[in-house]
């Protein structure tokens, strides 16, 4: 009986990190070749302080705990790129947003974590 338990915990981690449907992912290295792409809207959905710490300036910083009550700031029709500091909340993001309407969202693989550059 407690193996049951113990997977339906694993299984609840897994589906919270799967993406949603119709969500993208991009790497690191194929972000740094959109940055300057004035088409595409780039979201940091971590907190102030780690925002602050280190962060891509292309970036604009809507922490994920305000971000359904600031999605009228944004344009749905852009693509949207999410990023955070491993990727979990920037995939919580793009499921948010996915259900707003955004119809273009990609979310960073590995978050500001696997960012060189």
């Amino acid at each position: 009986m407690e193996w049951i338990f113990i997977l339906l915990i694993i299984g609840f981690f897994v589906w919270r990190m799967m993406p949603a449907k119709g969500v993208g992912s991009v790497s690191t290295e194929a972000l740094k070749g959109m940055l300057k792409d004035k088409s595409k809207q780039f979201i940091d959905v971590r907190t102030p302080a780690e925002y602050k710490g280190r962060h891509l300036k292309e970036f604009n910083n809507i922490p994920l705990n305000v971000l359904k009550s600031q999605l009228g700031g944004l344009d749905k029709s852009k693509e949207t790129i999410v990023i955070c500091q491993s990727g979990v909340r920037s995939a919580q993001a793009a499921k948010i947003l996915k259900k707003a309407g955004f119809t273009d969202v990609l979310n960073v693989t590995g978050g500001m974590s696997a960012w060189r550059g």
